[in-house]
């Protein structure tokens, strides 16, 4: 199946993906047991469930969450196909050790006491740290992420929308089980911040800007760009929806100090331009960082 990417072993894309999924579920335990637990914060995921089982029983975290995470993948590979690879299964196993073994070792008391605000920011750092690193190994998280895709084979609806639907669940199930308020919005400030590392892990820290300039000066603008910038773009042919004019689009990406020259080149020649700026979340291609590069990182 295309899902699986198979690594040679012991070659150096194996020896890299096998790293980033053992340091990747060490700092997800950390995250778990230094910050999330302590406080029976639940963000989501079979983890939240294990948490609140803990609580209830008095059960281990991470064994109760292999406990779900061993039958919720068989059931996925007889509805799915194979799509779960042996990098996702030694994922969550990795994880389920850390977990139980950290808590063995350090205990159950917060890393920082009395502070659950500042717990449940640090333990989405740690969280998004852990599976940004496990998701770049080309695994996924399992659990949930299963039951996700499951529903969207029968729902016909999106498994990132599914995915919410189904964290939110666990997430209101932990607020009648604990009856506190503050658990589900610590939980929720936990799974934003997760979600922002976990897309600084994968497509890192840029501060590129696209924009799209109109203006009839685009002659003088794409001197400008090539020859003072030193940047590419592309020239797109447009209509004007008013009167029907032909225009011409410039299409480009530079960063914020080229952003403010560029700007006031602009200014100065036409004043009446239009232009749209836009956060680049991710550039690749010549100029920046090579569509090789990033998918072999």
């Amino acid at each position: 199946m295309a899902f699986i990417q198979k690594d040679k072993v012991f070659s150096k894309r194996w020896i890299i993906n096998y790293s980033l999924i053992t340091i990747g579920a060490f700092i997800l335990a950390a995250g778990f047991v230094l910050f999330i637990t302590p406080y029976k914060i639940v963000p989501g995921g079979v983890y939240g469930i294990a948490i609140m089982i803990h609580y209830l029983i008095g059960s281990p975290v991470g064994l109760t969450a292999l406990f779900m995470d061993v039958p919720l993948t068989i059931i996925g590979i007889k509805v799915l196909g194979p799509r779960f690879g042996y990098k996702t299964v030694v994922g969550f196993l990795l994880t389920a050790f850390f977990v139980d073994g950290i808590t063995y070792i350090y205990g159950d008391l917060p890393l920082v006491p009395n502070e659950p605000l500042l717990s449940a920011i640090f333990g989405g750092v740690f969280l998004g740290t852990g599976l940004g690193m496990i998701f770049k190994s080309k695994a996924t998280s399992g659990g949930t992420d299963i039951i996700a895709m499951i529903l969207s084979r029968y729902t016909h609806l999106p498994v990132g929308q599914l995915l919410i639907y189904v964290d939110s669940a666990i997430v209101l199930i932990g607020l009648l089980v604990f009856q506190d308020w503050r658990i589900p919005l610590y939980s929720l400030i936990v799974i934003y911040i997760t979600g922002k590392v976990i897309d600084t892990i994968l497509q890192g820290l840029d501060y590129d800007k696209t924009l799209f300039i109109i203006s009839d000066k685009h002659e003088e603008i794409r001197a400008k760009i090539i020859d003072d910038l030193n940047r590419g773009g592309t020239y797109i042919k447009a209509k004007g929806m008013y009167n029907g004019d032909d225009k011409t689009v410039i299409f480009t990406v530079v960063n914020r100090r080229e952003l403010a020259m560029l700007q006031d080149y602009i200014n100065h020649i036409d004043p009446h331009a239009f232009v749209t700026v836009i956060n680049a979340n991710e550039i690749l291609g010549e100029g920046f960082k090579s569509l090789n590069e990033k998918v072999n990182s």
